[in-house]
């Protein structure tokens, strides 16, 4: 292997503190699926809670309970809870717990009652998306119940949460409007939810009105700009991760590059795009199994390195456009073989 992912982490405490001027007074919760975006988990929860985050939404339960391994102070949320077992487990670890069904519901505060403490729970409306969540017109009597549990002391509501398409901004409304609706009905009911969250990266960044307590920013965290949207320098922020790679081998005008399709970069992206050479910009021919053809360049040879993402190439978002897909899936996908190196001034 002759790749690696350069991860700057002073360019992700920048990005980090640009996201919580932007927000505020919301407060971030940083998400980590997916290995924070294939930068390496631990390092950047440690680099995250350096920096002040308080706040990690860790997608399943396993992501939540290594967060929890590294930051034992922080609040850590998890909406993926696959089994009862996993209730029980996030329960004993102190994960604030997404629920979007009664069934979950009722097996969350199992596990609160078998901890003898209350489980905390953000409940999720579904508010069109049909991502998880409990349909408007259950939403009624699955708030009356999470209201007999809390007086119960099997659970606490935390918080009411949903997600939304970011696809315009008239569906977005009207998705808002039935989370406002679910808002005031679980308050009618009696719960007293102190936590609302509804948006992600791009909602967060564009309209203050979604932004509510929390808000779930990933993608712009690690300066991952959405696709068809605004530039990292309106956005106010750097990608931190640069995918480097050594030439293998120079034959004819082409230089031979140890990473491929196995590695994770598209191999529908040969012939589309480009990388950082040492002398400028060259054009990805091929993408095999485990290599990548590159024209070559004046004076290329075995062990120059170039930059396939990242600094002075391409991003992972100008990649994925040109496959109609978009940065965070690029990232996500480079194999966990691909040595994440950390620098830090």
């Amino acid at each position: 292997m002759t790749a690696r992912l350069d991860v700057d982490l002073d360019l992700f405490a920048a990005n980090l503190r640009a996201v919580r001027e932007r927000i505020a007074p919301a407060e971030h919760m940083l998400v980590v699926k997916d290995d924070a975006y294939g930068h390496g988990l631990v390092p950047i929860v440690r680099a995250a809670r350096a920096e002040g985050v308080r706040w990690f939404g860790a997608f399943d339960i396993p992501t939540g309970l290594a967060v929890r391994d590294e930051a034992p102070d922080a609040r850590v949320f998890s909406w993926l809870v696959g089994s009862a077992d996993e209730a029980r487990a996030g329960v004993d670890a102190d994960l604030d717990l997404g629920v979007g069904d009664t069934a979950l519901l009722e097996e969350v505060a199992a596990a609160g009652r078998e901890a003898g403490r209350p489980a905390r729970v953000h409940l999720k409306i579904d508010t069109g998306l049909h991502r998880n969540g409990i349909r408007p017109e259950e939403w009624d009597a699955a708030v009356a119940r999470a209201a007999q549990l809390e007086q119960a002391a099997s659970l606490i509501v935390e918080g009411v949460w949903s997600h939304i398409a970011e696809a315009s901004d008239a569906e977005d409304d009207a998705a808002r409007a039935v989370f406002d609706d679910a808002v005031r009905a679980a308050e009618r009911a009696g719960l007293q939810p102190r936590l609302r969250h509804l948006a992600a990266s791009a909602a967060a960044f564009a309209r203050p009105e979604f932004r509510y307590d929390l808000a779930r920013v990933g993608a712009f965290a690690y300066g991952i700009r959405p696709a068809g949207g605004p530039g990292e320098d309106e956005l106010g922020i750097r990608p931190i991760g640069a995918l480097r790679v050594d030439v293998r081998s120079v034959v004819d005008d082409r230089a031979i590059l140890g990473l491929g399709a196995l590695d994770g970069f598209p191999s529908s992206l040969a012939g589309l795009t480009h990388v950082g050479t040492p002398a400028g910009r060259g054009e990805v021919v091929s993408v095999d199994l485990d290599t990548m053809t590159v024209t070559g360049w004046a004076d290329a040879a075995p062990a120059q390195t170039v930059t396939v993402w990242g600094a002075d190439a391409p991003s992972v978002t100008d990649h994925a456009e040109l496959i109609g897909s978009i940065g965070e899936e690029i990232a996500v996908r480079l194999s966990p073989l691909v040595p994440r190196v950390y620098r830090a001034e």
